[in-house]
């Protein structure tokens, strides 16, 4: 059975499902409603990144409600 994940509402960075803030922002603000992955590795030359504000590599919910 794959492991929970739940997507941070505010820079939408893919958690661990038992997290209690945001690994990446330290936003308390998660939920289990989200859509999508993408993975980015290189965020300095990505335009998805660019586009998503993301500067640090990592796994991101393309859609969070």
């Amino acid at each position: 059975m794959a492991e929970s994940r739940i997507a941070c509402r505010e820079c939408h960075y893919i958690n661990h499902g038992d997290s209690q803030a945001c690994e990446n922002c330290g936003s308390s603000s998660l939920t289990e409603d989200w859509a999508g992955y993408v993975v980015i590795t290189h965020p300095e030359r990505s335009e998805i990144a660019e586009e998503m504000n993301v500067a640090e590599p990592g796994g991101y919910a393309l859609k969070v409600r």
